[in-house]
């Protein structure tokens, strides 16, 4: 977990998810051999997300999500699902959802700082070279999404205050 996440998780209590935990083995085979994910690879993986997502609202859980939700089609995706995906609870749950106040956290920074923390990490199946192919997608939230911009040149203690300030 990284260290933004584990303060903003100890600070509210809530429950924490990293997305990379839940890739399917191809999607990680794939990324070790340098290959980015398309929107196919991606889809199934977001609908998974959503899932969960909508399992903890159901039972009342707060969660905390870290996920590289590149394209404004991913954050929807995990907050409104997909249509063409059978839903593995009620509608109910759906409606709430989609009516929660959820909070899009925007880490933005220079390509240069994340590349060289991506390099301190280790064994992780993504390798450091496929972050130009992130960089290359990326749609930084923009309005009428709900989200903060977070600075990752800031400590791990300003960036979990920052965002419990937003909170």
């Amino acid at each position: 977990m990284e260290a933004p996440a584990v303060l903003l998780v100890m600070g509210l209590g809530w429950k924490f998810y990293d997305a990379d935990d839940y890739h399917s083995e191809e999607n990680r085979m794939k990324m070790g051999k340098g290959i980015p994910l398309t929107d196919q690879d991606r889809i199934p993986w977001l609908c998974s997300l959503h899932n969960i997502l909508l399992r903890d609202v159901a039972s009342g859980q707060h969660v905390v999500l870290a996920c590289s939700a590149l394209k404004k089609m991913y954050r929807d995706i995990l907050i409104r699902g997909r249509s063409d995906v059978p839903l593995e609870v009620d509608e109910s749950a759906k409606e709430r959802l989609a009516g929660e106040q959820l909070l899009v956290v925007y880490l933005c920074g220079p390509f240069e700082i994340i590349s060289r923390r991506l390099l301190q990490r280790k064994g992780h199946f993504m390798p450091p070279e496929l972050l130009q192919s992130q960089f290359s997608i990326l749609e930084p939230p923009s309005g009428p999404e709900n989200f903060i911009q977070v600075s990752v040149d800031q400590s791990p203690l300003e960036m979990a205050d920052a965002i419990m300030e937003a909170l």
